[in-house]
Formats: structure tokens, C-alpha cells, sequence
């Protein structure tokens, strides 16, 4: 299942979802604001999606993660709009039978949500200075 939301993201009321008896693993990943990149000061971050296309891809990519590792279940959130720093802006949580397909699984999924779904990243800096992230087109625009 993947999921856009706007409010904070609760890792462990997700992680607790994907519990399965016949699951022996979970991988998960979360990805935090932090406060820098490429050496500038990152004061925060805002989000911006096309959440249909990016939920409809990202349910696509989930389900490819599932016929390609042997997962029980798997779920995507990703926040949109502003985030501050220390907020979790993507997690990533797959259950399966052997940690092997888990972890494969988990990675499979957030690399690909990365590069396929629809989710701009603008950052604002401590200098008052902002910027998109890895988005030409965004940034031939501004």
C-alpha cells in the first residue's frame, strides 16, 4: 500500500500493521529531514506531488517489489508540504518469512519510489536562500 500524507508519519503504528505470525522478518527505512546538503544549511524542507500519479505508481512498484521478493506485505508513506528538520519524510516497512527478501524488498521499494513517483523536494536554506532538489524542470521554472 502507498500512501501520501501531509501530517507526521508514526513508524511504529506502521511497523505494526505488517506483523504477520507467518513473518521471521521486517526491514524498514525512514528518511529524516536533515539539516544540510551539498554545504549548505538546511533550515527545512517542503514536498510538493502529484499524489494520484504518485500513489497509482507507487502501489505499482510495492506490487513489483512483492511478485519480485518473496514479501507478505509491504507499505510506502511519503509526506508532502513543509518538514522540519528530524521529521521522517519517507518510510519504507516490508514483512516476509526470511530477512534475505526483506531487506532486498525494502530497498527495492524506496529506490524506486525515488526516482519514478511524482515528489518534488524544494529546500530552504538558513541563508533565506531556497532551491529544488534533483528537478531541472523545477528549477528552469523558478
Amino acid at each position: 500500500m502507498m500512501t501520501m500524507v501531509e501530517s507526521t508519519i508514526d513508524p511504529e503504528q506502521l511497523r505494526t500493521a505488517l506483523l504477520d505470525q507467518a513473518a521471521g522478518a521486517y526491514a524498514g527505512f525512514e528518511g529524516w529531514i536533515r539539516n544540510h546538503n551539498d554545504g549548505q544549511s538546511v533550515l527545512r524542507l517542503e514536498y510538493e506531488a502529484y499524489a494520484p500519479l504518485a500513489v497509482k505508481e507507487g502501489e505499482r512498484v510495492i506490487q513489483e517489489a512483492m511478485a519480485k521478493f518473496d514479501v507478505l506485505h509491504a507499505r510506502c508513506v511519503h509526506r508532502s508540504g513543509l518538514l522540519e528538520i528530524g521529521d521522517c519524510a519517507v518510510w519504507v516497512g516490508v514483512s516476509a518469512a526470511h530477512r534475505d527478501a526483506a531487506f532486498d524488498a525494502c530497498r527495492y521499494i524506496i529506490d524506486q519510489v525515488k526516482v519514478r513517483l511524482p515528489i518534488w523536494k524544494k529546500e530552504h536554506y538558513t541563508n533565506g536562500d531556497s532551491g529544488w532538489v534533483n528537478c531541472e524542470r523545477c528549477a528552469a521554472h523558478a
